[in-house]
């Protein structure tokens, strides 16, 4: 069961525990400042080196215990390090922020399947590895968790030259339903963020020039996100205030998929 917890709108962290992939940049460095924010203890995980930087960085600003930790989310092995490592600090774990992901685009025709593996590697095999052994985690643990898995709007409308990235996250959008149906009764949320172009490195990468600003005129907001507007929302699907919500698909995309 999902317990009750009094809303009190603080979207308090005190006492929690938050694991973050893809911590180094983007959404990842986001939610992990925002976690920091409201008094978490943050493990940091990601396989570029800044990671341990940007770390160091939070425990000094915001006076919270943060370790950081190179690692591979499609690695079983090197998942478990992620969780030992991170109980060894801090006790347990009470949220997962999957952010880690990776983006690869081509026109389905041309696409080389390396391409393909990749995605279905990093962003469907990751965050489903993740949920597995973090979630394992949690239920031992007896006290329930929050998971937040970050899909994209591509995860449920067609999109140029997506087609692998698009199948990725349709299974991160599916997967996050099953989990958050299945692990209510050990009082574990399961949610997803589905977000519009976000300006991060993967983000500018997807969409330039051109492009770009004709997906911009698409977009009723007239513009793309910022990673802090996509770490609010996974803030608050981590948070006692969320408490209510599990199986779901938050979409943070200004109003580009309304029609």
């Amino acid at each position: 069961m999902i317990d009750y917890k009094k809303v009190d709108g603080s979207f308090s962290l005190v006492g929690k525990t938050c694991l973050v992939t893809g911590a180094a940049n983007g959404i990842g460095k986001a939610s992990a400042t925002l976690y920091a924010s409201k008094g978490a203890n943050v493990a940091l995980v990601d396989l570029q080196e800044s990671v341990h930087d940007v770390a160091q960085a939070l425990a000094k600003e915001y006076g919270v215990k943060t370790i950081s930790i190179i690692g591979d989310i499609t690695n079983k092995e090197s998942i478990a390090n992620m969780i030992d490592k991170t109980k060894a600090a801090f006790g347990g774990i009470d949220v997962l922020a999957n952010i880690a992901g990776a983006v690869e685009l081509e026109d389905a025709e041309k696409l080389p399947e390396e391409y393909w593996d990749k995605m279905m590697a990093v962003n469907a095999k990751g965050t489903f590895l993740m949920c597995q052994l973090v979630g394992c985690e949690m239920i031992a643990q007896g006290r329930g968790g929050k998971i937040v898995n970050i899909a994209s709007q591509a995860g449920f409308i067609a999109l140029d030259k997506h087609v692998a990235y698009t199948a990725s996250k349709a299974a991160i959008i599916g997967m996050t339903k099953v989990l958050g149906f299945e692990w209510a009764e050990f009082g574990i949320n399961v949610n997803a963020v589905s977000p519009t172009v976000v300006l991060t490195e993967m983000g500018e990468k997807a969409w330039q020039g051109e492009v770009a600003e004709n997906m911009k005129k698409r977009i009723p907001a007239n513009r793309f996100a910022y990673p802090d507007e996509i770490a609010a929302a996974v803030l608050f699907l981590s948070c006692n205030e969320s408490n209510m919500i599990t199986g779901e698909n938050l979409v943070v995309d200004g109003g580009f998929t309304i029609k």
